[in-house]
Order: C-alpha cells, then sequence, then structure tokens
C-alpha cells in the first residue's frame, strides 16, 4: 500500500493515472495496480466530490446530531450504529467519546424533513436515550476545502 498515492487520491481524485504516477515517483502500471488493490481490499472506499450546495438553486439543511444510546450486550455500540446508518438521509456515523456516544450527519430538504426523521425515525429506536439536534448554518471548511463566501450581487435601484 503507498501512503503517498493514498493522500494524493484523497486530495483530488480527479487526477489521471500519469499525474499520479509522476507525484507519487511510481509506474503507471504500479499506479493501475496499488488502486486496484486498494479498491479491492476496501481501503479506498470510493470517490467523491465536494460540492458547495450554497452556490446552487437546490434548498438543502445539514444537522449535525447528538445521541446517546445503552450499548447492546455482546454487540457494544456496533448493533445500533449499523441500524442508524442504514437510514437514507445518514450521511455520516461516527462513535464518540464524552456527554455522548454518537455524532449523526444528516441531510434533508427541510428543517421539518429533518425534524421528522429524528423524531419518527432516529430517538424512537430501541437503546437510543437521548438525542441533541444542531443545524449547520453555514460551512467555512470542509475535508481541507475552503468554502468561499457568494460575491454579493450589485444592486441598482431605478428611480423614476
Amino acid at each position: 500500500m503507498n501512503i503517498k498515492l493514498l493522500h494524493l487520491l484523497e486530495e483530488d481524485c480527479t487526477l489521471t493515472t500519469p499525474q499520479l504516477a509522476a507525484a507519487a515517483d511510481l509506474t503507471e502500471a504500479q499506479v493501475e495496480a496499488e488502486r486496484t488493490a486498494m479498491e479491492r481490499d476496501r481501503i479506498i472506499l470510493g470517490y467523491k466530490a465536494v460540492v458547495d450546495w450554497d452556490r446552487t438553486n437546490l434548498e438543502s439543511v445539514t444537522a449535525l446530531i447528538e445521541v446517546k444510546v445503552t450499548p447492546q450486550r455482546g454487540d457494544g455500540f456496533d448493533r445500533l450504529a449499523k441500524r442508524i446508518y442504514q437510514y437514507d438521509e445518514v450521511e455520516s456515523v461516527f462513535l464518540m467519546s464524552g456527554a455522548f456516544d454518537f455524532t449523526v450527519i444528516i441531510s434533508g430538504r427541510s428543517l421539518k424533513e429533518v425534524a421528522h426523521f429524528v423524531g419518527e425515525r432516529l430517538a424512537p429506536l430501541d437503546g437510543v436515550t437521548g438525542t441533541a439536534t444542531h443545524f449547520i448554518l453555514r460551512k467555512y471548511k470542509e475535508k481541507h476545502l475552503v468554502f468561499e463566501k457568494l460575491p454579493e450581487q450589485d444592486k441598482e435601484f431605478i428611480f423614476s
């Protein structure tokens, strides 16, 4: 496993095989073999674009939900984490140290949709003992990428 190649792919998965070979000091055949092996071994789980949704005309809401749970006998946190991450709305689930057990990141079309998910699907799960929902108001940086503020449009006033 070539760590430099992993870092390059994580930073910009759109780099071509020749670009990756040059940057990682490998041959193109080595890059392809390494990438194929890392995908097969599930070291590389997928390739994603980071999108600034504020620059689109789509309305969406992202929420970070703190979840307190009672660990399951024999399974600890794993069975409940699996139950939570199977929901389509759930983007990420993290086991945490501290005052709560899981951080769950979800997206929805509206505050109401997110609230419905938390109240009707997440909070009632067996083993969930409490939730706290925090709505993300603005992203400044994600995965080392800075989200630039939208340029303000020039306002034109017409007086007659």
